[in-house]
């Protein structure tokens, strides 16, 4: 394997296993601990594969050439074998001519491919090659901005001359917001240029690799990886995105948030390619410089795929391409995409397939590496999951209702009945909550407040829609564009002209990540009732028109009965309350991608316990349990810098046991104070406690502050909180390392800092413990999750009912645990990030020692771990261990 320097040994097996099981099609969850080199695996090893396979295929696809060129006789010997297609009871010379023209159009079609591989590589060489073609095309920019300013001035000349009065004839128009723009004959050659080059796009999509990881940063951070390997040379990698991320046209990305963005966009290319059908209209034409994305230029977006195609680029390289180009980022990589060898995108792009189909991808025959799988299943189930607020459902129904009464005279009848069904949809499902649609919900209090769980058919019996087809009001959302109309309505007529006039539009694409933030976000929305709504303004820019949040959960409500339910949430008043999607089975939806692919890798750091993927999401989606397989490397630390310890009672004698019961005990709490000063004294530099939750965090705190506990930890260490607010932790963290290194240059009696974290909040993942800032991780009891939330009950009792006992342990007790020990192993995997780095790992709970939780550390933490039933030898190894480290320094 090609490596940018000589790789660990692990790193070579890990190669070698993926290269297996890449080669033999097989569905891989690959574990390789922070600190491994696991990117630069991941891509060696998977690229030098993808070099061997599109090098045995050439290979092949000239031996058949040379067989072909020899004259027809040469038959492969699947087609030789005598009397093979006689059982038809067809003659010989049937068959035998039935064979040579399959034979000649494979022929055929291979030399087509050829000729245009051949084309395009040498497309992308004079490009490498040739700085002249930029100016060029450069030049010839400068010329068309130039043309369409003037072009632009005399069409504003003309609209002036209009006045306002074509206003309310416009408004019986479906495309009431903004009319399309005009088309000079350079951009119809453009739209048919398209068609023609349909074949050019619609080129072999070549076998590639989809890489998919979590985040933006964590995607960009591959991309250097990859420019750094042997490979950054000649690898074709296109990077995808979000429309937030990509999208170059100031105008349209100051309004923030995604679903507006995605909206923006598609209107702006629908103005551009519609044909002029009404060219009395042409005067009328109001905002056209508002109308048409400059960047969306077809030949603009063609150079800049050439251009990603001939090096390897990261997001942002992207973005200033298309800025300085002044091509669409966004599109002009998706048209790479066919060509491209490696494909990097954000995993919800590739999970869920509306998404997936709008971006072109296509999976069958091809690689998927998904990255940071560690918590795959919670994404899934979170992508594919929807929830709607009793305000978002009544505004909503103010809306539409308003909406229908103005063009009432002027909808078509198939419009109406639709238009009629959502109304009563939305009523029902008002009425689920306790309340009605044409009162205000944020005055109309909720009788019986708690949370139900039904089953989907019950839901749909129960609020008696289950006579309305809503696969056929599904589609009729997505073809109407009725959200979009309704957005751009309400922007209109409801109340003072918004900041930003922008336009409403069903579109799946991207906006699936946002779409469930803006959930969150939303659910503060009231609607008043009959009075058309006037919103906060900001609200109205922040989120989506709220219809669109219920398109998304009626499409949930369209998953099979077994597979999900649905969570009746009634609080205080019909606003407030809300009806949410829960799916419980995300195996259906992965199902697809593991069909349809060559082979799917699932890699980690942490990836323990596995048993979760292997059951609920391969099992069930049908995998072969032949195909799947399972790595796990140890660490590249020597075992001599790490310390684990699972410590069972504290200094004096407590036993440590942090269950719900117990770890409010004053007694317990004082104790975990006890250990922390105790270790404070004997360890250097940053020390790194993890809580079960924030407000556990927050009473140990305050009882520490009455007991003056504190102000003797302070004494030893600063001490800093874990934010609640996600733009604070970097100003926290920084501030913590200056703390540290400030501490180690002068000595004296502060020895550093001690950070209290919470498990699985912003510190728990993804955050780098590096060297001096986490010389020592301590985990203060188990994180299990809270079992009293309905989701999480359901979801157990889905398991014990679906799933297989384990060792004769229920399902549901099994995910509990692996939960937990997820979290746990999240955590404390931050402390050591390269070979030369050390820490100690305190686990406060004598629980910790049970086979079946031990069991579930990562291997090369459980190896080195040692279990202390009492505080003084514990004491001692630890001092010993650091004071040993100290000494080497």
């Amino acid at each position: 394997f090609p490596f940018p320097y000589t790789p660990y040994r692990i790193q070579e097996q890990f190669m070698e296993a993926l290269y297996g099981a890449l080669e033999a099609g097989r569905v891989g969850i690959f574990e390789s601990p922070t600190g491994t080199g696991k990117s630069l695996s991941l891509i060696c090893g998977a690229l030098a594969w993808l070099r061997d396979w599109e090098e045995k295929r050439r290979q092949e696809e000239a031996r058949l050439l040379a067989l072909g060129a020899g004259g027809q006789e040469a038959l492969s010997p699947q087609q030789a074998r005598p009397g093979s297609a006689d059982t038809a009871g067809q003659p010989d010379w049937v068959t035998a001519f039935v064979q040579k023209k399959e034979e000649r159009d494979m022929v055929d079609r291979l030399k087509e491919e050829q000729i245009r591989r051949k084309k395009r590589e040498d497309h992308l060489e004079k490009i490498r090659q040739n700085v002249q073609l930029k100016y060029a095309a450069k030049r010839k920019r400068c010329e068309e901005d130039e043309a369409k300013r003037l072009l632009q001035l005399s069409k504003e000349a003309l609209s002036q001359g209009a006045g306002e009065g074509a206003l309310d004839q416009l408004d019986h128009n479906e495309e009431e917001l903004i009319l399309a723009e005009y088309e000079s004959d350079d951009e119809k050659k453009v739209v048919s240029g398209l068609e023609e080059d349909d074949d050019d796009l619609e080129e072999e999509h070549v076998t590639k690799i989809y890489y998919c990881s979590r985040t933006h940063s964590q995607l960009s951070q591959f991309v250097r990886e990859v420019q750094k390997s042997p490979f950054g040379k000649d690898t074709r990698l296109v990077s995808l995105g979000s429309r937030q991320n990509l999208c170059v046209n100031e105008e349209v990305r100051r309004l923030g948030a995604l679903q507006l963005i995605n909206d923006r966009c598609m209107e702006m290319q629908k103005n551009k390619h519609e044909k002029k059908s009404n060219e009395e209209n042409e005067g009328k034409k109001r905002r056209v410089s508002r109308t048409v994305c400059p960047f969306y230029s077809f030949e603009q977006m063609q150079f800049l795929r050439d251009e990603v195609l001939v090096e390897v680029k990261d997001i942002e390289q992207l973005v200033s391409l298309g800025r300085e180009t002044k091509a669409c980022p966004y599109y002009g990589s998706r048209f790479a995409i066919p060509a491209a060898q490696l494909v990097v995108l954000p995993y919800q792009m590739l999970l869920h397939e509306p998404t997936r189909n709008a971006a072109g991808i296509k999976l069958k025959d091809q690689v998927v590496i998904i990255d940071e799988a560690h918590n795959l299943i919670d994404t899934i189930t979170c992508i594919h999951s929807a929830e709607v607020s009793g305000s978002q459902l009544c505004c909503a129904h103010s809306q539409l209702s308003q909406y229908m009464e103005r063009y009432r005279k002027r909808l078509k009848a198939k419009n109406l009945m639709y238009i009629k069904q959502i109304l009563y949809l939305l009523e029902q499902f008002v009425a689920m909550l306790g309340g009605n649609v044409n009162q205000n919900p944020g005055s109309q209090a909720v009788s019986q407040t708690g949370t139900v769980l039904k089953s989907i058919n019950d839901f749909l019996f129960q609020s008696q829609i289950d006579n309305i087809n809503l696969f056929k009001v599904q589609r009729y959302c997505e073809k109407s564009l009725i959200s979009r109309k309704l957005f751009g309505f309400v922007e209109r007529y409801g109340g003072p002209a918004s900041a930003v006039k922008t336009n409403k539009e069903n579109q799946k694409v991207a906006g699936l990540q946002d779409f469930l933030l803006t959930l969150q976000q939303g659910s503060d929305k009231e609607g008043t009732p009959q009075s058309p709504p006037v919103e906060a303004e900001h609200d109205q820019l922040r989120t989506a028109s709220p219809l669109m949040q219920i398109e998304g959960f009626l499409s949930a409500l369209t998953n099979a009965n077994q597979d999900g339910r649905v969570i009746l949430n009634r609080q205080g008043t019909v606003g407030q309350s809300s009806l949410k999607f829960l799916l419980l089975n995300p195996a259906v939806h992965f199902a697809k991608v593991v069909e349809e692919c060559r082979a799917v890798i699932i890699a980690g750091g942490t990836m323990q316990p596995v048993a979760d993927f292997r059951e609920q999401l391969l099992c069930c989606a049908g995998v072969d349990p032949a195909r799947i397989m399972e790595f796990s490397c140890g660490h590249v630390i020597p075992p001599e810098n790490i310390l684990p310890i699972i410590l069972c009672s504290g200094p004096s004698n407590q036993q440590l046991e942090f269950t719900y019961q117990t770890r409010d005990l004053p007694q317990m709490m004082d104790e975990t104070g006890r250990i922390l000063c105790n270790l404070c004294n004997v360890i250097p530099g940053g020390v790194v406690c993890f809580f079960p939750s924030y407000e556990y965090e927050k009473q140990v705190y305050g009882h520490w502050e009455k007991s003056g506990l504190l102000s003797r930890l302070a004494a030893r260490k600063k001490i800093f909180q874990e934010p609640k607010k996600a733009n604070q932790v970097e100003q926290v963290l920084v501030e913590y390392a200056k703390c540290i290194k400030r501490c180690s240059q002068t000595g004296g009696q502060m020895t550093g800092a001690l950070l209290l974290s919470v498990v699985g909040g912003k510190m728990s993942e993804g955050i780098n413990f590096s060297d001096d800032l986490g010389r020592c991780v301590i985990m203060v009891g188990m994180p299990y999750p809270n079992i009293k939330s309905p989701e999480l009950q359901e979801k157990m009792t889905w398991l014990d009912k679906t799933m297989p006992r384990a060792g004769g342990q229920a399902p549901s007790r099994v995910l509990i645990e692996n939960l937990c020990m997820k979290a746990v192993n999240q955590s404390i995997g931050r402390a050591i990030r390269h070979q030369k780095d050390f820490a100690s790992i305190l686990l406060l709970d004598h629980r910790y020692a049970r086979p079946a939780i031990f069991n579930k550390l990562p291997q090369w933490i459980r190896e080195r771990t040692q279990v202390k039933p009492a505080f003084g030898s514990a004491f001692a190894e630890l001092r010993k261990f650091h004071r040993g480290k100290l000494d080497a320094l």
